[in-house]
């Protein structure tokens, strides 16, 4: 499906008109779920993530048979400015090591039985330096997200997303201090593992960039163009899909969970389809999780990305469906209910 979009606004007014949960099957779970074999609760939120589950899969019995996981790449201007402990030539590498089978992620995604795809963007021509102006012009802006888009298989029944780009938890502490204020300390941290010079340099460049873009600080869109990277957006233009075609997500970290929050600031509800894979390590994430009212499944002190965090929890939601779906209830099993 090509993204049926070529303007921001027409990007806004589909996730607006996306549908809601089919509350019928959440219902008809619930029903199902009084009746397994096992104390009311005893499953905690197992049985929450199967409720969620049978409302975007629109049946009472949800499971999960074909999982994507899909890894976007992009490159930084803000790079120029020594805001990461890598140079952005890593960001090409590291696409070669996902395609050659060699990451974290590639481990994972088979460990969980997800099929993986690795989508680099422009890898060539970095955003522009945003503390001089905005990251992306509208039309690269749309071209990112369509291409997140357009990288969901429709077949897919649990979505992850993630990323892969030097500098970008630079660009997602700018998005989530245009989002919600604070101060731009707040937002930053150590990303790849910057010194505290660094870390200063990151701070300023937050800074600078919402002072080089005011728009920002007024539309989570426009802030998602002018702090944003090609990488951030696609994964946006991906959750945005998913929620218009009820297909459940699951989200990673700090950079994904930006993303996340311009959709969530753009239209209320935008995150209704997803939930937290995990808590990372990166300083901002378990307030960004806490803004986007989303508590995470795992705390591992992750700070890889990748969709690493989120591609570990896919087993998790795999096994609240399975629990929900293939438990026997107390007639089907001939064991008193109490």
């Amino acid at each position: 499906m090509t993204a049926p979009f070529t303007t921001l606004n027409d990007f806004r007014g589909l996730l607006a008109a996306a549908p809601r949960a089919d509350q019928v099957a959440v219902d008809g779970a619930a029903a199902r779920n009084g009746q397994l074999t096992k104390p009311p609760g005893a499953l905690g939120r197992l049985e929450d993530l199967a409720l969620w589950l049978a409302g975007w899969q629109g049946t009472d019995r949800p499971r999960i048979a074909a999982p994507q996981i899909v890894i976007f790449a992009g490159n930084h201007g803000i790079c120029a400015q020594g805001v990461s402990a890598f140079p952005a030539e890593v960001t090409a590498q590291m696409v070669g090591n996902f395609q050659g089978g060699g990451a974290a992620i590639n481990q994972l995604a088979k460990a969980c039985g997800a099929r993986l795809d690795v989508v680099p963007l422009d890898l060539d021509t970095p955003t522009q330096d945003f503390t001089q102006g905005p990251a992306m012009t509208e039309a690269e802006v749309v071209a990112a997200l369509a291409a997140g888009w357009d990288a969901v298989d429709p077949a897919t029944d649990l979505l992850v997303v993630g990323e892969m780009g030097i500098g970008n938890t630079t660009s997602a502490a700018a998005i989530a201090y245009a989002l919600y204020g604070g101060t731009p300390a707040d937002w930053t941290g150590r990303g790849t593992g910057v010194d505290d010079a660094g870390l200063a340099r990151k701070t300023d460049v937050v800074a600078r960039g919402l002072g080089a873009n005011p728009a920002a600080g007024t539309d989570a869109l426009q802030a998602l163009r002018c702090l944003g990277g090609r990488e951030v957006a696609a994964m946006a233009g991906a959750i945005a899909r998913a929620r218009v075609d009820g297909i459940p997500v699951i989200l990673d970290g700090f950079i994904c969970c930006a993303a996340a929050a311009t959709l969530a600031a753009a239209v209320p509800g935008a995150l209704d389809h997803a939930v937290a894979g995990h808590q990372s390590a990166e300083a901002a994430h378990a307030t960004l999780l806490d803004r986007l009212g989303k508590p995470p499944l795992l705390q591992l002190g992750l700070r890889l990305g990748e969709g690493s965090g989120a591609a570990l929890a896919i087993s998790i939601v795999k096994a609240a469906a399975a629990c929900h779906s293939d438990m026997a209830t107390f007639a089907e099993a001939a064991v008193s209910a109490g």
